[in-house]
C-alpha cells in the first residue's frame, strides 16, 4: 500500500541501446548534469560492469565500496551505496566489473527482473529528495537492461549518426514491448537523440531523415554534436558541462535537457 506521507517519487529514465560506441554513458552523464544546472536532484544509477559513468563523474575505482552489485545481489540498501558528487545535487550509484557475473547470479531469483524497481521505491531515496534518476545501462538486452526498463518510467535512446544505426532498433523496441506486456505496462518512450552528428556529413544528414521518417516526434529535435570536448571531458572525471562550459557539446546537452522537461510539460524560464 502506498503511503501517502511520502514525497513523490522521482521519475526514471533507463537511457538504453544495445550497442556499444554511441554516446551512452556520455548522454547519461551530461543529461544529469544539464538537469541538476535546471534546478533538479538527479542520481545517475550505473549498471554497465564497464564503471564509465562512475569513472567520468570522479568516483576512483578503489574507494567504491558499495557498488550497484550489492544493491541486486545483496540487497544492500540505497542509502549505502549512493554518493555525492563534486557537483550539487548531482548523486551516484556507483559500479564495477562485479556487475559482470550478476545475470548468472540473479538466474535463480523470482524476484531477478524487479531488484532495480524495488531498490528505486525504498524509503531510504527519499533523503535525497530526487526529482529525475538516470540508469546508465549496459550495452546489451540482458537481466541488466531488463531491470532498468522495469524499473523505469520511460527509456531514451542515443542513436549514433552512422550507417546501421537503425539496426537493432527492431530488437530494442521488441524488448520494450515485452516489458510493457509482461512487467511494466507503463513504460514509454522517452525519445531518440541522434549523438555524434557532424552536420557537414551526408551520412549524417541521411541518418537524421531515416530516423525521423522511421520513428517521427519520437526523434528529439536537439542533436549531439560530435565535439572534441565532450571526447576530453571524462578523463578529467567530469561532464563537458563542467569541463568546457561554452563548448558545443555543452549547449547541446543543455538544449536536449531542456527539450525533455518541456516534452514532459514542465514550464522553464526563457534562456538569456
Amino acid at each position: 500500500m502506498l503511503d501517502p506521507s511520502r514525497p513523490e517519487s522521482a521519475k526514471i529514465v533507463a537511457i538504453v541501446n544495445q550497442k556499444g560506441g554511441v554516446g551512452k554513458t556520455t548522454t547519461a552523464i551530461n543529461l544529469a548534469a544539464a538537469l541538476v544546472e535546471l534546478g533538479h536532484n538527479v542520481l545517475l544509477v550505473d549498471l554497465d560492469p564497464q564503471g564509465n559513468a562512475s569513472t567520468g563523474l570522479g568516483a576512483d575505482a578503489a574507494r567504491r565500496q558499495a557498488t550497484t552489485y550489492d544493491l541486486l545481489i545483496d540487497d544492500a540498501p540505497v542509502e549505502s551505496v549512493v554518493v555525492r558528487t563534486e557537483i550539487d545535487g548531482l548523486f551516484l550509484a556507483p559500479a564495477t566489473t562485479d556487475l559482470s557475473s550478476a545475470d548468472i547470479e540473479l538466474v535463480s531469483n523470482e524476484k531477478r527482473s524487479f531488484l532495480l524497481h524495488d531498490a528505486l521505491r525504498a524509503p531510504g531515496i527519499d533523503r535525497y529528495e530526487l526529482d529525475y534518476i538516470l540508469i546508465d545501462c549496459p550495452p546489451s538486452l540482458n537481466l541488466l537492461t531488463v531491470n532498468a526498463m522495469v524499473a523505469a518510467h520511460s527509456v531514451l535512446v542515443p542513436l549514433q549518426s552512422e550507417f546501421f544505426a537503425l539496426e537493432g532498433l527492431s530488437q530494442l523496441m521488441l524488448t520494450l514491448r515485452e516489458i510493457r506486456a509482461s512487467a511494466n505496462p507503463d513504460l514509454r518512450v522517452e525519445g531518440v537523440v541522434l549523438t555524434m552528428f557532424d552536420g557537414r556529413n551526408n551520412l549524417s544528414q541521411q541518418v537524421e531523415v531515416d530516423a525521423r521518417d522511421a520513428l517521427g516526434e519520437l526523434v528529439f529535435q536537439t542533436r549531439v554534436p560530435r565535439n572534441v570536448r565532450i571526447s576530453e571531458a571524462p578523463s578529467f572525471s567530469q561532464p563537458v558541462l563542467t569541463y568546457d562550459t561554452a563548448s558545443k557539446g555543452s549547449t547541446a546537452y543543455r538544449a536536449l535537457a531542456r527539450e525533455m522537461l518541456e516534452r514532459a510539460g514542465v514550464k522553464l524560464e526563457q534562456e538569456t
